[in-house]
C-alpha cells in the first residue's frame, strides 16, 4: 500500500536522527581502547656508573725495627687510638743501661768541662784544654742522642689517629724487623677508587658529586664528591681513575669494601614519557596526543624530539608539555584523528591488565 506523499516525508525525516543516534552508537562500541599517560616535569641527570673499592684516608700495618721481645700491649683489638700514643713496648733493658751510662759520662766531662773554664779564666790552663774538654762533651751528648734514637725503636707508637686492627702478637714473643704486628687505619674519611672510560674524562671535575652504594647497608646512599683525576689513561682499558672521598665519621664503611658509583652530570628539569609511548619512523620520533572533549575523545599524531633514555623512560626535548595526555597502550591500532575510548590513565599505581580486563 502507498503511503500519501506528505506522511513519507514525514517518515524520512523521523528516520534520519534515528539513523544517526545508531551510526553513532555503532562508531563509539567500534573506538578502540587506550590507555594514556601523562608527560611529567621531573629532574634527569646523565649519570656515569662504575664500580669502585674503598681505602682508608690513611692506613700502615705497623711493624718491628728490631729484634727483641715484646714487654707491653698498651690497646685492645679495634680500639680507637690517638697519634703519639705507645701501643707495644719491646724489652729494652741494655739500652736503658747504656742510656745511663752514656748520661753519667756526659754528667763527668759537663763538670771536667767547668772546671776546665774555670782554671783559665785564672790563667791556670791552657786554653787548648778547654776545647778538649768542651769537644768531648758534644761527644757525649751525641752518644746519648744516638741511644735515645735507639731506644725509640723500641715503642711502637701510632703515626697518626686512628682505629687499630687485630694484634697477632702476645707479650713475651719475639718479634722480627718487618714482622706485621698490627694495622692501623684512620676511617673517618674514605678513598674511593675507581675507572671510568676516557670519553667520560671531558664531564669529570674535582668537587663533583656522586652517590654510593654497598651490598652491607643495601638501603643507603652515600654521598662523596671527586677528589683526583688520574693524570693517565690505561692504554689496555682506554680508562681513567678517579678517586673520590666520602665522609665516614660514623665508621661504617671499611677499607676493601665494593662500592657501586652513580655520579650525577648534567641535572636538569625535563619531560619524561614511558618508552612505551613513542612512535619511531627512520630517524624521527612521535606520539599520540589525546584530545579530549565534552561530545569525543579523539587521537592527535605528535612529533617529538627525544634525548636521554632511561629504564623504560625517554627524555622529551621538545614537543610536549607537562600534563600532555598521550597514548601509552594501544597503538598498534592508533591513527591520526581516530576516535577512541580511554579507559584508563596509567601511572605508578595503576594495574594495566586489570583496565584490560575490566574493558573486556
Amino acid at each position: 500500500m502507498l503511503l500519501p506523499f506528505h506522511r513519507q516525508q514525514l517518515l524520512r525525516i523521523t528516520l534520519v536522527p534515528l539513523t544517526l543516534l545508531l551510526a553513532s552508537v555503532a562508531i563509539a562500541q567500534s573506538a578502540p581502547s587506550v590507555i594514556g599517560t601523562r608527560a611529567v616535569l621531573t629532574t634527569w641527570s646523565d649519570p656515569i656508573e662504575a664500580l669502585g673499592t674503598l681505602s682508608a684516608d690513611e692506613s700502615v700495618t705497623l711493624s718491628a725495627t728490631v729484634t727483641e721481645i715484646v714487654a707491653d700491649i698498651n690497646f685492645r683489638d679495634g680500639e680507637q687510638v690517638e697519634e703519639g700514643q705507645l701501643l707495644i713496648r719491646l724489652e729494652d733493658g741494655e739500652e736503658q743501661a747504656q742510656l745511663r751510662a752514656s748520661q753519667a759520662l756526659r754528667e763527668e766531662r759537663r763538670n771536667a768541662s767547668n772546671r776546665a773554664s774555670q782554671l783559665q779564666e785564672r790563667n791556670l790552663a791552657a786554653r787548648a784544654d778547654v776545647e778538649d774538654s768542651q769537644s768531648r762533651l758534644r761527644q757525649a751528648d751525641a752518644d746519648i742522642q744516638a741511644i735515645e734514637a735507639q731506644l725509640a725503636n723500641y715503642q711502637i707508637k701510632a703515626p697518626f689517629s686512628g682505629r687499630v686492627g687485630f694484634r697477632n702478637i702476645s707479650i713475651g714473643a719475639l718479634v722480627t724487623p718487618g714482622m706485621e704486628l698490627v694495622t692501623l687505619d684512620k676511617l673517618d674519611v674514605m678513598q674511593l677508587d675507581f675507572s671510568v672510560p676516557e670519553m667520560y674524562l671531558g664531564r669529570l671535575t674535582p668537587g663533583l658529586t656522586l652517590n654510593t652504594t654497598t651490598a652491607a647497608y643495601f638501603d643507603e646512599v652515600f654521598s662523596g664528591e671527586i677528589a683526583t683525576l688520574g693524570t693517565r689513561i690505561d692504554p689496555i682499558t682506554r680508562s681513567v681513575s678517579v678517586r673520590a672521598e666520602l665522609d665516614n665519621a660514623d665508621g661504617r664503611l671499611r677499607p676493601g669494601m665494593l662500592m657501586e658509583v652513580t655520579i650525577q652530570q648534567r641535572v636538569r628539569d625535563t619531560i619524561v614519557i614511558p618508552e612505551a609511548a613513542i612512535e619511531p619512523s627512520g630517524d624521527r620520533h612521535f606520539v599520540m596526543l589525546i584530545k579530549q572533549s565534552d561530545e569525543t575523545t579523539r587521537l592527535a599524531q605528535q612529533e617529538v624530539e627525544i634525548g636521554e633514555r632511561r629504564q623504560g623512560d625517554v627524555e622529551i626535548v621538545e614537543g610536549l608539555a607537562a600534563g600532555d595526555l598521550v597514548v601509552f597502550h594501544g597503538l598498534q591500532l592508533a591513527r591520526d584523528g581516530l576516535a577512541v575510548r580511554l579507559i584508563g590513565i596509567a601511572d605508578d599505581e595503576t594495574d594495566i591488565r586489570a583496565l584490560l580486563e575490566a574493558d573486556r
